[in-house]
């Protein structure tokens, strides 16, 4: 089985993530097998195209999101007029996408296919019957597969070696060909009577099998049916098979051809059925060769196996095709959406085999159908005849060229994703091309590497990390991972089956892959956002504070006297103001969880530093100096030679010490309430906390005796509680500290919005409950563009739909301005 590792870069407005799928057991050559972090190892038969006509109602996962995001855009650009003028082509091609997945009975797993004129034995009633007959014989018959009665549901299951396989069988059941036993040298099918509806066991004897290899790309057998006649039965690749048909066994081809890019756009996974009748001698002469081949001793035995299969496999006669939807692990698609959709550029580092790899990456949407895959590989017979440098070569060679396909592309929606094996990743890693490579594979939207190694993985990590200056993030769940999950700046494990080495090496452990959606889009935003107001608002305070303690210096002509006591400076960052700061750093949220992960793209104020680059830094420092001027200033032009208590005096240097840092207090403290977004019980105790507590300090420092508590001897009991004129002063310095603050932000907040201010008012006036549409609109168009991921795949579907529409209606048009002038 397979895993794969997933690596994302995020440029400065972009993180890379590094991720790993990792196998259970070993991989085999059987296609689509992968039971990993991302796939739960499950695939259910949805469609199927038989001699040309295609079959199944139902909609895929693509299919239904790109109907419903489709009709939100009609709606938002038209809709209703749309209607009133009579358009009613894309309501009846939405209704007919979207319609119930409720519509069967009892779920079947393996098969969730719908149509009436196969099913029951209706298929005996289609017009070519004989076609139909063959291709649910190919399903039940080539296959590897191991039946198991289940007595309680009274019907077989199946052993199979890959999971598409299982559907297939399943599927050929439910049609009414059901595989019931095998033998060494035969295959018995339970054909159900389209008539009758009684069963029929008929017994296929098994004459030869050609396995599936990942160089092959498709698997044949070779049968006898009970009247003698020996067919040759073969799925696989649709390129493959087309090349391999007989010009008599095209009839089908170009309908067929059709289907199969709306199933790949749909994101399903597709084989194509085919069949060939042999005559008895051509049989037993071809059969000769191949025992000779397969009895064959020496290294060559491979090559001759390939050869013999290769003159069976030809002149084929196409019957049909087949669509799969891989069922992915809970979660696993809108993880990896999200992660695109937050700017997350993602890379699958695995040691599985390519067709595997690629699998998966369909099947997690990294890659889908009309995306310009860049196959950079070393010929075998290359490596064994040529030198090192004639492969280094090669390898430039191709990089070359792929890197001028991409700058020569026009197309704004193409999307480039580049797949390597392992042994040309060796070369393709070396000093002289690791950069040509980089630049490639950055410029792609998704990059799979396969078959490569515990070093590769952390050497194409490392070369990221330098060759970029991007932060990395590296996530597996395997012993071989750790390399990499040490290599990145970030580490992410995965506790499951493989161990916990890849957990204690990482730096954030997760139990499963959809957890990381939280991780990033979640938590990754908000520590950025409190970390980033914590240390703005560490340099604010301390500057408010500290120069004010240099002015006093200066308006004293440098004396060396202190203007505030002892403690009040020991006190100010250990008590007074240290817990709101500890608040905003832990609890702070500009918006909630479910805006996070319904906006990813508020993630991109992070890797945009919008919160920590120079301009907000400085402005924090400048606020700091704008509040120490006004705190000193205000305070000195006050009391200095305004009389203070009811006897007349003026303040004393321990009176003006003492107002001063009130105000500061109260600015700091409610500078920081200003800032908060997200407030809590927690967060008022706390602010008010720090303010009661230097009141209560006060009172109690000037309770003490003189001798510890020198000048400030009952100073807020019988010097400033009593004076109006401290009151007013704190009241007005701290309104006059603040005010600036409160303009900026509301005049941020009145013309120029930033994202999360936005949806905070939608979210405070409760808009997105009032007017459900428009919240769901605003959602679609803060949707950012992405060449990968679900998303993509459904902005795809999207374009593909408008251009049928327009197909329709430029069809339609000239019609209806016939009719018109016939009127």
């Amino acid at each position: 089985m397979a895993h794969g590792r997933i690596r994302a870069k995020i440029k400065r407005s972009s993180f890379y993530t590094f991720g790993c799928i990792r196998p259970p057991v070993e991989s085999t050559d059987e296609p689509h097998q992968f039971r990993g972090t991302l796939t739960c190892n499950q695939m259910d038969f949805l469609k199927c195209s038989i001699a040309g006509v295609p079959y199944g109602i139902r909609s895929s996962e693509v299919e239904v999101a790109a109907a419903n995001q489709m009709a939100l855009d009609l709606e938002g650009h038209g809709g209703h007029s749309a209607r009133s003028s009579g358009q009613h082509g894309p309501e009846i091609e939405l209704q007919a996408l979207t319609a119930s997945k409720d519509s069967l009975g009892a779920p079947i797993k393996g098969f969730s296919f719908d149509d009436s004129r196969l099913m029951n034995g209706n298929w005996a009633q289609e017009a070519n019957r004989d076609v139909l007959l063959l291709f649910f014989r190919v399903l039940a018959l080539c296959h590897t597969a191991i039946p198991e009665f289940n007595e309680e549901t009274d019907s077989y299951s199946y052993e199979a070696e890959s999971p598409d396989e299982g559907a297939f069988l399943v599927a050929a059941r439910e049609f009414g060909f059901e595989f019931c036993r095998r033998t060494q040298s035969s295959i018995f099918v339970r054909e159900r009577n389209p008539s009758s509806q009684e069963f029929v066991e008929r017994e296929f004897k098994l004459l030869n099998l050609l396995d599936f290899t990942s160089k092959r790309k498709r698997m044949s057998v070779i049968v006898q049916d009970e009247t003698g006649q020996i067919l040759l039965l073969c799925k696989g690749a649709d390129s493959i098979i087309f090349e391999r048909l007989a010009k008599n066994g095209r009839r089908f081809e170009e309908a067929t051809t059709k289907h199969l890019n709306d199933y790949g756009e749909a994101g399903l996974r597709t084989l194509a059925l085919a069949y060939k009748k042999l005559e008895e001698s051509e049989y037993i002469s071809w059969n000769e060769e191949f025992t000779k081949a397969k009895t064959a001793i020496g290294g060559d035995r491979e090559a001759m196996l390939e050869r013999v299969s290769d003159m069976m496999e030809k002149d084929l006669i196409l019957v049909g095709a087949t669509a799969v939807e891989d069922k992915l692990q809970p979660g696993v698609p809108q993880c990896i959406d999200k992660l695109a959709q937050a700017g997350l550029k993602i890379w699958v580092l695995t040691g599985d085999k390519m067709e595997t790899a690629i699998n998966i990456g369909f099947a997690c949407s990294l890659l889908r159908q009309g995306m310009k895959q860049i196959c950079i590989s070393t010929n075998v017979d290359i490596l064994k005849q040529d030198s090192k440098k004639a492969v280094k070569e090669n390898i430039e060679l191709q990089i070359t060229n792929a890197t001028q396909m991409i700058k020569l592309e026009k197309d704004p929606h193409a999307a480039f994703a580049l797949i390597i094996d392992g042994k040309t990743l060796t070369y393709a890693l070396e000093e002289d091309l690791k950069h040509d490579f980089l630049n490639l594979a950055v410029d792609c939207a998704s990059v799979i590497c396969c078959r490569v190694s515990p070093k590769q993985k952390a050497m194409v990590t490392r070369l990221v990390k330098e060759g970029t200056g991007k932060t990395t993030l590296a996530i597996g769940d395997g012993a071989n991972d750790v390399g990499m999950i040490q290599e990145a700046d970030i580490g992410v494990g995965i506790s499951g089956v493989e161990g916990m080495q890849a957990v204690m090496a990482s730096d954030f452990a997760i139990a499963q892959f959809r957890f990381l959606e939280r991780l990033l889009v979640v938590h990754g935003h908000w520590c950025y956002k409190r970390i980033a107001q914590m240390i703005c608002y560490f340099f604010y305070k301390n500057i408010a504070f500290g120069l004010t303690l240099f002015y006093f210096e200066a308006f004293t002509g440098f004396s060396g006297q202190s203007v505030y006591d002892d403690w009040y400076m020991l006190l100010f960052n250990v008590v007074l103001t240290s817990l709101p700061v500890i608040a905003l750093g832990v609890f702070e949220q500009d918006v909630s969880s479910e805006i996070c992960l319904q906006f990813p793209a508020l993630y991109q104020q992070g890797p945009k530093n919008l919160f920590f680059d120079w301009y907000r830094i400085f402005g924090w420092m400048g606020n700091g100096l704008y509040c120490s001027l006004i705190v000193f200033f205000l305070n000195i032009i006050i009391f200095y030679d305004q009389a203070f208590r009811a006897g007349g005096q003026t303040a004393d240097m321990t009176v003006l010490g003492t107002a001063m840092f009130t105000c500061v207090i109260y600015a700091v403290n409610c500078q920081i309430a200003l800032t908060m977004s997200h407030f809590t019980w927690i967060q008022h105790f706390l602010i008010g906390f720090s303010i009661i507590a230097w009141y209560v300090f006060l009172i109690l420092y000037g309770m003490m005796p003189p001798e510890y508590s020198g000048n400030a001897f009952r100073i807020f009991v019988e010097a400033l509680a009593p004076a109006p004129l401290f009151w007013l002063t704190t009241i007005l310095v701290t309104v006059a500290c603040n005010l600036p603050y409160l303009a900026h932000i509301s005049f941020q907040r009145s013309f120029s919005p930033m994202d999360h201010h936005i949806i905070q008012e939608i979210k405070y006036y409760k808009k997105d409950v009032e007017d459900r549409h428009m919240w769901t609109r605003e959602r679609s168009k803060a949707r950012q563009e992405t060449k990968i991921g679900f998303t993509a795949r459904v902005d795809a579907k999207i374009r593909h739909f408008k251009q049928m529409l327009q197909k329709k209606s430029s069809v339609l048009s000239p019609r209806v301005a016939l009719a018109a002038t016939r009127t």
